[in-house]
């Protein structure tokens, strides 16, 4: 839980340095939407919300002239599905390569299910009224279409296998015993067409079993195959490069010598895939203008992700490499605490890039701002629905931006972590969802919607392979 804000308008563990400077540099011209804008200065006075006056030319409201939480959220949904109705066209793969990919197109029955009338319990296939005289042989599954029975007969029979021509009723083991004379005879009664499973009793060849849209799981997967498929026409997954911006980042040992590791690297590319996407690429470019300018035009990726340089300090890039090539920004800093300085741009007519702020847990804020629901919409995938819990406690709101804090969601309940400034990960490494907090906080026993993490819902081995 963070303290709450001992300054108007700022939230004394929430402003980091990368955040503060994209606030000053909003104050000097920088807005949503549009052309990304060259540095300029406004009018030094600036009133506040009350009518007075600031000489110092700080407004307190003025930094809020970024996007909405919510409607970040739309930009980015809308930016993925106005590029999937301009470039994404199905692609057909083998079962094993489609979970976790949407269907392009309607999946309809290749053939009747089941095709053939089968039993649904070991027993006997029996013929007319008992008692029956039992045949020596035996009917298997995968074996062809045995020789038919008639009146007062009756013969073994395997679940699956096919019934024989002028069945009347399977009887099954448990109902049924046999005399010293080898003669059956039922325990209860065996009505009409009992524990047969007709042909086309699930559907009939052409049936459509899903609609296009419908998300492949392990279980549309065992569908497709019972249906006759061997391969899936699907909407590809989008295609993400990740760069990893800042001189003074380990890929391995511990922090020395001003030096810190690199949290992000290990953490976005498996965020990402289990969102959907297929990473292409991680790319380290320390803090470089130029090798950060031709990462992104020679990127044939969907989607370009950066992490850090979001802000406006001496070596942040991301903004002046986007005026470079002349890039449409979409959304310049978000209502939002952590992850103020994110970002969304469409850099080519098909690709947009997401610029997340370094600190972790604002880079995770602003993948599930504007990443994930750009990467849904691109994959074709249904939005989550909705639901809200009850806070168990009480947490600190900013004053004027939307907060996403890391919880365990307990019974009823989503008890809110500590651990939850930009900078850190223990508490979202602990969480089952990020609650989103309105300006001003939320009170124990508030409702507050939730956004699931992946691995909370789906586990581990399914949302990242």
């Amino acid at each position: 839980m963070t303290a709450r804000a001992t300054r108007a308008g700022e939230d004394a563990e929430d402003l980091d340095v990368e955040e503060v400077l994209a606030l000053v540099n909003e104050h000097h011209g920088h807005s949503a939407g549009g052309q990304v804008p060259a540095p300029g200065t406004q009018d030094g006075h600036h009133s506040d919300p009350h009518g007075a006056a600031h000489p110092s030319g700080h407004k307190p409201g003025a930094r809020h002239r970024a996007t909405p939480w919510p409607e970040a959220r739309a930009i980015a949904e809308r930016a993925g599905r106005t590029t999937r109705g301009a470039r994404r066209a199905p692609v057909s793969v083998p079962l094993d390569d489609a979970l976790g990919l949407t269907l392009a197109a309607p999946l309809a029955a290749l053939t009747d299910l089941p095709s053939f009338d089968t039993s649904a319990m070991d027993g006997w296939a029996v013929a007319g009224p008992g008692p029956w005289d039992v045949r020596d042989d035996n009917v298997l599954a995968g074996h062809a279409e045995p020789e038919p029975l008639t009146d007062g007969e009756a013969v073994r029979i395997a679940t699956g296998a096919r019934v024989p021509p002028d069945t009347t009723a399977v009887l099954r083991s448990e109902h049924g015993r046999t005399d010293d004379k080898g003669r059956l005879h039922p325990a209860r009664e065996a009505a009409h067409g009992q524990d047969i499973r007709p042909r086309g009793q699930e559907c009939r060849s052409g049936d459509q079993l899903l609609p296009a849209g419908a998300l492949v799981t392990p279980a549309v997967l065992g569908l497709a195959a019972a249906a006759g498929y061997d391969t899936l026409a699907v909407v590809p997954r989008p295609r993400v490069d990740v760069i990893v911006l800042g001189d003074e980042l380990l890929t391995e040992g511990t922090p020395h010598d001003g030096l810190i590791r690199d949290a992000l690297g290990p953490m976005l590319p498996p965020w990402l895939r289990a969102l959907g996407a297929e990473v292409i690429a991680v790319r380290r470019l320390g803090d470089h203008a130029d090798a950060l300018h031709k990462a992104i035009t020679t990127s044939d990726a969907d989607l370009i992700v950066t992490t850090g340089g979001t802000a406006a300090g001496p070596v942040d890039h991301v903004h002046p490499t986007l005026r470079r090539i002349d890039a449409e920004l979409l959304v310049d800093g978000v209502k939002v605490r952590p992850g103020h300085p994110m970002l969304l741009a469409r850099t080519k007519e098909n690709q947009h890039l997401v610029g997340l702020p370094g600190n972790p847990l604002a880079a995770v804020s602003g993948l599930l701002t504007l990443a994930e629901p750009l990467l849904r919409a691109l994959a074709a995938r249904p939005a989550p629905e909705s639901y809200t819990l009850p806070l168990q406690d009480e947490v600190h709101g900013h004053p004027y931006d939307t907060r996403l804090i890391p919880v365990v969601l307990r019974g009823d309940r989503a008890v809110p972590l500590h651990y939850n400034g930009p900078a850190m990960l223990r508490g979202i490494a602990a969480a089952d969802a990020l609650a989103v907090v309105p300006p001003g906080g939320s009170h124990p026993g508030q409702e507050s919607e939730l956004l699931d993490l992946p691995w909370a819902s789906a586990g581990i081995g399914v949302c990242f392979t």
